[in-house]
This record gives structure tokens, sequence and C-alpha cells, in this order.
């Protein structure tokens, strides 16, 4: 099934061939934002980096993608998209995607004025053909049409993917390794492969076990959740509500609710009122009271003290300066 990935050498978006590709002038700016954790894609065939930074104006994000290589990206906050041949991959807080090139032709983008935590790993395309099995079932079809088709192979983007409760302790590991550091070379090679058998792959014909079948149902009950929150900022549902809604107790939605996204439901709300009300400050058409109450705030100062804890800056000084760089 997979084509020959190695050969001739690919080149950057600035003409350099893919030995010679460097993302470090576009982290430059960043200073300490951009870490390499693990690895090296040059001589490794894989790399994991952490991301933390703000960015004054839309970030060109496709700079940093190495040709001849596929990248999941484990997004933690901010929005970003990477678009590839009619089809665009969409990442919000607490979402992943994956996305590969052959020649440099993926094109991206990281929104201003937001910050942006994330975890990207970086695989060169002969390192995937040493670790997947050529026929092997069950690889994402996206990616399994994109690795047939070898060299010729255009620009590949996956849908987004939500991350678990799970995944995010994965970016925590990735951060804090629980081994000895003579040991985070071999630790850190097989997280890598755990990344990727756990977004390259999807379940084959028949496969799919109770447990799985529950988990797909619990993650669209949370999706639901998520989506009726985001109609209603204003006056959303009750707990007991929601869970006849999504028809499940209101005891067990709180659960899984948190388990897969990470944070609790009256916190989620309270991050998309927040977002939405940044959405709304940025665009200038509401002034500070207004944009409470339309995210269903009555006190300005409980607004204000969410909207700081939020987006890190007072709500009345938002439009005016990036994100991170506020005064007390």
């Amino acid at each position: 099934m997979i084509a020959s990935l190695a050969g001739k050498s690919k080149k950057s978006p600035h003409g350099r061939s893919g030995l010679d590709f460097s993302e470090m002038e576009v982290w430059k700016p960043f200073g300490h934002g951009w870490r390499k954790l693990h690895g090296s894609f040059r001589d490794a065939g894989y790399s994991v980096e952490w991301h933390d930074f703000t960015s004054v104006n839309t970030l060109d994000w496709s700079r940093t993608f190495h040709p001849g290589s596929l990248e999941i990206c484990l997004n933690l906050s901010g929005h970003a998209d990477v678009r590839a041949a009619g089809e665009t991959l969409e990442l919000g807080p607490l979402m992943a995607g994956f996305y590969a090139q052959n020649e440099a032709s993926l094109t991206a983008g990281r929104r201003g004025g937001e910050h942006h935590q994330f975890i990207t790993i970086e695989l060169s395309l002969p390192f995937l053909k040493r670790h997947l099995a050529a026929g092997e079932g069950g690889l994402h079809p996206r990616l399994s049409r994109f690795l047939a088709r070898g060299d010729r192979a255009p620009a590949m983007v996956s849908e987004p993917i939500r991350l678990s409760h799970d995944h995010q302790q994965l970016v925590l590991s990735f951060r804090s390794p629980p081994v000895f550091k003579a040991a985070q070379r071999l630790w850190s090679q097989a997280k890598a492969l755990e990344v990727v058998a756990a977004f390259l792959y999807q379940p084959l014909a028949g496969e799919e076990l109770f447990c799985q079948r529950q988990h797909h149902l619990n993650r669209e009950r949370v999706q639901k959740v998520l989506a009726i929150l985001k109609e209603n900022l204003a006056q959303p549902p009750g707990l007991e509500e929601l869970g006849r809604r999504v028809a499940c107790s209101h005891f067990y939605l709180s659960r899984i609710f948190t388990q897969e996204v990470g944070k609790t439901i009256s916190v989620t709300l309270r991050d998309l009122r927040m977002e939405r009300a940044a959405n709304l400050l940025r665009e200038g058409r509401l002034n500070v009271t207004q944009a409470a109450l339309e995210v269903g705030y009555s006190s300005l100062s409980h607004f204000s003290s969410a909207f700081r804890e939020v987006i890190g800056c007072c709500p009345g000084l938002y439009p005016l300066a990036p994100v991170g760089k506020q005064p007390a």
C-alpha cells in the first residue's frame, strides 16, 4: 500500500531543499514561546515541540511545516486552520488534527491577538514508512491515499479531533517525562509512536467493541452539549435539562463531559462566553457593558473578573493591545 517515501529532496516555501529547511526564523520572534522537547526531525525522523505564545497579527504557520512530513498538532488554546486541496482543518481549543505534504504546499494561519498553546509531533515520511506496515488496515483513509501515491501525492489534512482527557494527559507527559534523562530518547520515540497509533488509525469494519461504541456515543453527547451551550450563552439550560436533551442522567453527563473535554461544564460555559465576548469587543460593535449582557453577565465586575482570568486582560483594554501585553 505504502509507496516509496524517500527520494528527491523537497523544496521549502523559500526555495530551500528539505535538508536545508529550518523553522527557527519563524519562531525566533517568540523567544521561549517555542521549544523543542524531544527528538530531531533531521536526525531521528521525528520531533516533539512545545509552543506557548501570543501573536499580534495572524501568523503564517505553514512556514514551520517541513517538506516531506506529516505533523500532528495537539492544540490546547488558540485558533488555527490548515488548508490543502480544497479541504480545511480548523483547530480550536482542545482540538487535534494532522496534515501532510511532499512539496511545501500546505497553507495555514494562527489567529492574531490570541494566546496559542499546542504541541506538534513532526514526522518525516521515511520515518512513517519504517513504522507503518505495508497493506495493514485501519489507517485513516485520507492518509492511506496520500501514502499510496508517494511523491506524487498532493498535500492532505484530517478532520478536527476533540482532545479527550487521556489525550491531554499525553500532552502533559511530553512536557514532564516520567523517566530518567538517559532514558528519554527511547521514551520520547515510543510516545511519538503512541500518538501515531492514537490519531492516524480508525476502527476496522466490525472491530468496534461495546466500549468503543459507548465512547463514541459519549463523545456525541458532549459535542451536542457544546453546541447547545454555544447557541444559548446568555441563557443556557440547567444541568438536568442538558442531561434530558442528550438522553442521560446529569450526574453521568457531568462525568463524561469532564473526561472528554478536560473541564467541567460550568468552566467550559465561562470560557465560551469569554471567547464570544472577546470576538464582540474585537469587532468594535459593542462596548464592554453590552458585550457582558450579550453573553449573559448582569454584573460588570463578575464579567471583568472572568474575562481577565480567561483572556488575560481587562475587557476595556482588550481591543487596544495584544493578549499577554496588557497592563496590570
